[in-house]
């Protein structure tokens, strides 16, 4: 009987071990970005303090915080983007395991991987086509008539086709605000990132046009990560499966959007997102 039982157990066990494992391989491969003490000052000013994260894959991230706290400079060390504004970084940040901040880093190839959508549509003084067309046109496609595809395919992901299939040539300054934002957004997915990052990407737009945008970002969770800073509860609420609270340089509570919202574990997450201060 107790030979029995002792068998019964060391298979019970190790049932309960390989499923360990299986969870612990699943959960490392639905990681797409990882931070580990995570530290970044501007000269003196030590702007992001042992930051902690791990950024789900084909999932919407919201980042929320006060005007100052570092959401913008978080996202920003994900492609490294704080290098053009002398950034001193401390840490790791790990894209799909490697560290982002390796000597020899390829940081062209990273921003290939790691696409961006500012605040302020930012389109290129060209046409519309040739806009989508840059970054194709830089890595790799030279091809008029997969061109012609890509070019396609990306307004159509970023559902502004219907809205300028036969006016391809035209300036994109032409185009409404809504209409440059979703020109961005179709411009970086162009190369075909892993992650994009959006910050504020409806801060300057209206209700219809910041609807469009949302339903986008919906959409595109199916293929890539999506992280979003706003100022926005609603938004974030809204569109984001999972949610970080920034305040003063610190990361104050990361969990699911629904739990952040609902039942916050940090008072001070508490406080901002019933309004309390922002």
């Amino acid at each position: 009987m107790v030979t029995v039982l002792n068998k019964f157990m060391m298979s019970n066990n190790r049932e309960n071990k390989i499923g360990k494992e299986k969870e612990k391989k699943r959960t490392s491969r639905d990681v797409k970005i990882e931070t580990k003490n995570l530290n970044l000052w501007f000269s003196k000013n030590h702007v992001l303090k042992n930051i902690n994260l791990k950024i789900s894959d084909k999932k919407v991230t919201a980042i929320i915080g006060p005007s100052g706290c570092g959401k913008t400079t978080l996202i920003r060390s994900f492609n490294r983007m704080v290098d053009l504004d002398g950034a001193r970084v401390e840490g790791e940040v790990l894209l799909d395991g490697e560290n982002i901040y390796n000597y020899g880093t390829n940081v062209v190839a990273l921003r290939e991987k790691i696409g961006m959508v500012f605040q302020k549509p930012n389109p290129f003084p060209m046409s519309i086509y040739d806009n989508v067309a840059y970054g194709p046109r830089i890595h790799r496609v030279s091809d008029d008539t997969n061109l012609d595809k890509v070019v396609e395919e990306s307004l159509r992901h970023a559902a502004l086709w219907g809205e300028v299939e036969d006016r391809l040539n035209a300036n994109a300054y032409e185009l409404s605000g809504g209409q440059q934002q979703r020109l961005c957004i179709a411009r970086a997915l162009a190369i075909n990132p892993d992650v994009l990052l959006m910050d504020e990407p409806c801060s300057a737009l209206d209700p219809i046009a910041t609807a469009k945008i949302e339903d986008l970002i919906w959409e595109l969770k199916e293929k890539i990560a999506v992280i979003i800073v706003t100022h926005n509860m609603q938004q974030a609420a809204r569109v984001s499966q999972f949610t970080a609270f920034m305040y003063l340089g610190e990361l104050i509570e990361y969990d699911k959007t629904k739990k952040i919202f609902e039942t916050p574990k940090e008072e001070r997450t508490k406080d901002y997102v019933t309004g309390k201060f922002g």
